[in-house]
């Protein structure tokens, strides 16, 4: 039997851990290559990106990481982990950071300012609440967050977030703009999915709501990855009786 793997260098993993387990499943902390034997699914946590992606170079974990992808195995970055699975990132520090990629967007690092400019936003999210029931609406926490400026033919867009016309791009003279004549969108995509792979921009570790990590563990059931009987009960609960609606009730941040 297999956990859930969360990527444990840095950033928000004990919080995912503990979203898995109000869902009734075991995180498993994940810091180095061998580990990612014993998970068939893995979530890549916010944090900030640029030490994470050190952290996971010490490691040597990219290579693993990269493998794990190319399998099919199903992974979730969320904030930062959104940015390593990207196959291209946009607004880097100078020497950018290695990415793991697989998922085929363009990702803008720091896309709505820096962390005081953090946000609370609500969602529109139609296909999560069609997969998990629940409001339409969900709650997005964004952390000095990113934002997808562009997706391939084969990625589904699951959540839009409005940007105002005086949004602010860069707030730090360490970021380096490498799109000169970038105008921001009435709009930008904060949510996909692709195959086995999804990202999502904003923080639901940081809610109450567990609707995505429902979704995500159904994804990773759907493909073929994980069975209800491959993974490892948190705290003895049964899953046998779960009957796949979270338990909805206010966010963690008002």
């Amino acid at each position: 039997m297999a956990a859930v793997g969360v990527l444990a260098l840095q950033g928000s993993f004990n919080e995912h851990i503990a979203a898995l387990a109000r869902l009734g499943v075991k995180g498993m902390e994940i810091r180095k290559p061998e580990q990612l034997l014993n998970v068939t699914s893995l979530i890549i946590p916010g944090g900030e990106s640029t030490t994470m992606a050190k952290l996971a170079e010490f490691h040597n974990l990219f290579p693993a990481l990269r493998e794990f992808v190319q399998m099919g195995k199903p992974v979730w970055g969320t904030c930062a982990g959104l940015i390593f699975l990207a196959n291209k990132a946009t607004g880097q520090k100078t020497g950018g950071q290695e990415l793991v990629g697989g998922l085929d967007c363009t990702v803008h690092r720091n896309y709505f300012g820096s962390q005081i400019q953090s946000f609370e936003a609500e969602l529109t999210v139609p296909e999560l609440a069609c997969k998990e029931g629940g409001p339409e609406t969900f709650r997005g926490v964004f952390i000095r967050a990113p934002a997808i400026l562009e997706v391939g033919p084969g990625v589904d867009v699951l959540a839009e977030c409005p940007v105002p016309s005086t949004n602010v791009l860069y707030s730090s003279s360490a970021v380096q703009i490498q799109e000169e004549n970038s105008v921001p969108e009435e709009k930008v995509i904060v949510a996909i999915k692709q195959r086995n792979l999804l990202g999502t921009a904003f923080h639901p570790e940081l809610t109450a709501d567990t609707r995505w990590h429902s979704y995500f563990l159904k994804m990773a059931s759907e493909a073929g990855e994980a069975t209800s009987g491959s993974i490892v009960p948190a705290g003895g609960v049964d899953l046998s009786s779960y009957d796949g609606q979270p338990r909805i009730d206010l966010p963690i941040f008002q």
